[in-house]
């Protein structure tokens, strides 16, 4: 499943990721990564959840993200969430680029079983109709 919080910036969407974040280490019986650029969310996301620093890889753009997402899914069967903060500040702010990222990542959910939730900074009216049609808003 995808999900994607949005709202212009401000508006509360990491706040929102990091209570989803605190919820899913509850239940989880496997990793709940959290993917963020920068480090502001180190004393904020439990610590039985893995914080990963995009920064620290030189990851930029929707494809260099699909490929670490991979990755992860790739090391790490026992992953059941991933969450990433500031989605576009790491992809960029190409919607239609987001769109084909979200339509790549659907099948990748599906196959793994893993739960996928980004932020987004913008309204919901912005973003592409096609994408809308395999995430869920939350």
């Amino acid at each position: 499943m995808i999900n994607i919080l949005t709202g212009k910036k401000g508006s509360g969407k990491t706040k929102h990721l990091i209570s989803l974040a605190h919820e899913a280490v509850k239940v989880s019986k496997g990793h709940v990564v959290c993917v963020e650029k920068g480090d502001t969310l180190t004393y904020d996301v439990d610590h039985k959840a893995r914080l990963i620093n995009i920064e620290d890889y030189n990851i930029g753009g929707f494809d260099a993200l699909y490929g670490f997402i991979c990755g992860l899914c790739a090391c790490n069967y026992d992953i059941t969430d991933i969450l990433v903060d500031s989605t576009l500040k790491i992809g960029g702010r190409d919607f239609a680029a987001l769109a084909d990222f979200m339509k790549k990542i659907a099948p990748l959910s599906t196959q793994t079983g893993i739960n996928f939730t980004f932020s987004v900074s913008a309204d919901i009216e912005e973003l592409p109709e096609e994408m809308l049609k395999v995430v869920k808003k939350l």
